[in-house]
């Protein structure tokens, strides 16, 4: 890290807040039923399935640790001791059809961990934290609003999303985003032991407020995938455990890094990345019938950011969002 980096750095803050639209009720809501429509239509061709992220690559155990040295700030919930847990894995791609892994998509990589005990961000107590990542920063849309649209717009067809971009956003503006949109999917995955993986959106930590990244360790570098994701997982784990860093990045000011405009990357100028805590995948069979057993019941599990502590309760407008839109689906597919 140089001195100019150092010198542009702010500290975390607690001086953030979330601004709840009077129309969310409502309009959540609305959400939930629209999404809950097109996973329908895909459960009749699919089976029984989310309604994003339906293709599940892989089903995996891991342990997830808590460093030493995690700096007083980060110091809660989850991260206020240095402990070992076990944890569940979910890799999977992003669509809501279920499709090979050589057609380009976004990824997920979501985190069960298990062993905690606390009030939940849903009310109650919960005895498990999780986390939704995927292998974005951020959300091309900076709304509920803005992802619901184009997502539910996507259910048609892509014809139907790019009459939805340019009808939104106008012709010019419309044209652009599709590009965009596009040349996120055709960005080259190297595969789920070698890519970052984010929160993109964020949550508490405590009194601060942070976003989530998970690093691959060191060393590992991009392998031949023609075999599919999870094949080279396969090949990765006989070698030996794959290793991840949970990284927090803090909240310092709104206009660096807001907690509504979930489009906004923020910058690691100005608010660095601290590493918290180590996730370790030990060598497993992949492919015997108690490894078929687990991953059906991980599919048939939630992956979903509001099953946390409330020290880590999700924020902004998409988060909320996500809160009736996955409790929906879940309802669903028969997940609660």
């Amino acid at each position: 890290m140089t001195a100019t980096q150092v010198s542009t750095q702010r500290p975390p803050s607690t001086e953030w807040r979330e601004r709840v639209a009077p129309d969310e009720d409502e309009r959540f809501a609305r959400y939930g039923e629209q999404f809950v429509d097109f996973q329908r239509r895909r459960t009749q061709r699919y089976g029984n399935g989310r309604a994003l992220h339906r293709h599940q690559v892989l089903a995996l155990k891991a342990r997830f640790e808590v460093l030493t040295d995690v700096p007083e700030h980060a110091r809660h919930g989850l991260f206020a001791a240095a402990l070992a847990r076990d944890a569940w894995i979910r890799l999977s791609s992003a669509s809501m059809n279920v499709r090979p892994d050589s057609v380009p998509d976004i990824h997920g990589f979501a985190i069960k961990v298990f062993g905690v005990t606390g009030p939940g961000a849903l009310g109650g107590t919960t005895d498990e934290q999780n986390f939704a990542l995927i292998n974005l920063p951020s959300f091309q849309s900076g709304s509920s609003h803005e992802f619901a649209g184009l997502i539910v717009a996507l259910s048609h067809g892509t014809q139907a999303a790019l009459k939805h971009l340019v009808r939104t956003h106008g012709l010019i503006g419309g044209i652009q985003r599709a590009r965009r949109g596009t040349a996120l999917l055709k960005r080259r995955f190297t595969g789920y032991a070698t890519e970052c993986f984010y929160s993109a959106a964020p949550i508490a930590c405590g009194p601060y407020a942070s976003r989530v990244r998970l690093r691959p360790a060191a060393g590992d570098v991009p392998a031949d995938v023609s075999g599919g994701w999870a094949a080279d997982l396969r090949t990765r784990l006989a070698q030996g455990p794959l290793v991840h860093e949970l990284q927090l990045q803090f909240f310092t000011d709104e206009a660096t890094t807001p907690i509504e405009n979930a489009a906004v990357d923020w910058p690691e100028s100005r608010a660095p990345y601290v590493t918290v805590a180590r996730l370790t995948i030990p060598p497993q069979d992949i492919d015997g019938a108690a490894a078929r057993d687990f991953a059906t019941t991980v599919e048939e599990s939630k992956f979903d950011p509001w099953n946390a502590l409330v020290e880590h309760r999700p924020l902004g407008d998409v988060m909320r969002a996500r809160k009736v839109v996955y409790y929906a689906s879940q309802k669903e597919r028969g997940a609660v």
